[in-house]
């Protein structure tokens, strides 16, 4: 573990190489890293308290065993601990690599709330799994015994993923249907390798599609089929396509060349480093190389973004948020990680308008207080009179969110019930749709929100699934017998 945190750290410093001592050199770094490398894996666990109230469980959204499998690792015995840490979760090295674990398990450590530095519980947990796939522990998708039936999920992302592997360990057939030509949703085109390394997405995916789970790339629901044809294909349908519609800003020059949304942008990166052709990105669009990069947002699609600008090698990078730095939606650590990397946060500020014409050249904004509570609780942002300032900008990459797409529409599915947000309507008890046998889970229900929340909905709506799918098929035999 020590290991490979120094030499994450070496490779910071070849990417980064300080401004202020440009004399230093990665091996001045390296050296620097052994000295000063970090506990190991054993030794992190064995920080905890084995407390009697484990906060770090209870605000786990996945109620991960976290005090046991730390003791385990403690003691040596990685395999039980990995067993205890995958029985509750079916990506615990994706988690261990991109939850917000200072706002979930980490945050709620006693020992964190002891000045002491919190146990690093997501690196454990990465450690043990990443070791359970190099020693072979991982064991294969087995299929419960056939049932005759069938499920089609909608989308590949961790909420489907999920759902769909605890579907197939039930006995049945499953077929996912997903509109990008790799599984995995977000996890493969929304976050940067930099946090989540793509190789580690695809052997989750190989293993599902080697247990026999049926992946249907490049489909999209109302084009190839509508949600009515899956449904007479299937006993079954799960909707869990996530929230995919960016949150538009309205401003003068907003259309301009080199204002982009954030998804089309972190796509395009991301599939650079699966070796695909990108034109938007090869023809300078979608690349910040030598630019001016502004990004407007201020949650972890925007860390991502303005992380993504500096390894591009931008020119500089600016992130601007309308409200300040302690009312930010992002992780604080990822924050910080941006700014050791270089990107300067202009907090309390707002666009107002894009300069340059046909192509931006800037963005003109507005600094911001912070007044009144709003209806969460947090103060509502408003503008400062008189301070307006202009930055420049040759790529400014929008990260202010999602929404629901229209799904009704797109799926050929007036019929299929929205909320007033356009997310799926559901029953909080049984996780169905108003259409019968047709279940929704993740984003698309809950909205935009944490990859581990996804997963434990892709779990809950299994079980929800599953019970309903045994009735169904009780209901023959029982109408046969009532006959007779």
């Amino acid at each position: 573990m020590a290991k490979e945190v120094m030499l994450k750290f070496v490779d910071r410093a070849q990417a980064f190489p300080p401004k202020r001592e440009p004399q230093l050199r990665a091996q001045d770094f390296r050296e620097i890293a052994e000295r000063y490398a970090p506990p190991s894996a054993e030794e992190q666990a064995g920080r905890c308290s084995q407390c009697g109230v484990p906060y770090c469980s209870v605000h786990c959204p996945l109620h991960n065993h976290i005090p046991d499998w730390l003791r385990l690792t403690a003691e040596g015995r990685l395999r039980e601990a990995y067993e205890l840490s995958n029985a509750t979760s079916t990506m615990p090295e994706i988690c261990g690599r991109i939850c917000p674990q200072d706002r979930l398990c980490e945050g709620n450590c006693v020992i964190e709330f002891s000045d002491h530095g919190a146990v690093t519980i997501g690196s454990v947990e990465k450690f043990i799994t990443d070791t359970a796939w190099e020693e072979g522990w991982v064991e294969p998708l087995v299929p419960g015994p056939a049932r005759g039936q069938s499920v089609g999920v909608i989308g590949a992302g961790p909420a489907g993923l999920t759902a769909a592997e605890y579907l197939r360990q039930f006995g049945y057939e499953v077929h996912v249907y997903d509109r990008h030509d790799r599984p995995g949703g977000l996890l493969t085109y929304g976050i940067p390798g930099f946090k989540l390394e793509k190789q580690v997405v695809m052997r989750r995916t190989d293993r599902l599609a080697a247990g026999g789970i049926v992946f249907h790339q490049s489909f999209e629901v109302g084009r190839d089929a509508t949600l009515e044809q899956l449904r007479a294909r299937h006993d079954a349908i799960l909707i869990a396509t996530g929230v995919y519609k960016a949150r538009a800003i309205k401003a003068p020059g907003v259309g301009a060349a080199g204002v982009v949304e954030a998804l089309d942008y972190l796509i395009a990166s991301n599939r650079k480093s699966f070796g695909d052709a990108v034109p938007a990105f090869d023809d300078g669009s979608l690349d910040a190389a030598g630019k001016h990069v502004v990004v407007i947002g201020g949650g972890d699609t925007a860390m991502d973004c303005v992380r993504t600008a500096v390894r591009q090698g931008a020119a500089s990078v600016k992130c601007l948020y309308r409200r300040d730095r302690a009312n930010m939606p992002g992780s604080q650590r990822e924050t910080a990680n941006a700014e050791e990397e270089g990107v300067e946060f202009v907090w309390l500020s707002a666009p107002h308008a894009f300069e340059g014409g046909d192509r931006v050249t800037g963005v003109r904004a507005t600094g911001m207080r912070l007044g009144a509570p709003d209806a969460s609780g947090r103060r509502a942002p408003e503008p400062d009179p008189g301070s307006e300032f202009t930055v420049q900008a040759d790529l400014v990459i929008k990260a202010l969110g999602f929404d629901a797409e229209d799904l009704p529409t797109l799926f050929g599915a007036a019929e299929l019930g929205v909320t007033r947000w356009g997310t799926i309507r559901t029953d909080a008890r049984t996780m169905m749709s108003n259409l019968d046998g047709v279940f929704a889970a993740g984003d698309i229900v809950k909205g935009a929100s944490l990859v581990v929340q996804a997963i434990r909905d892709g779990r809950d709506v299994s079980e929800r699934m599953h019970a309903w799918l045994k009735t169904q098929a009780a209901a023959p035999a029982r109408k046969e017998r009532e006959a007779a």
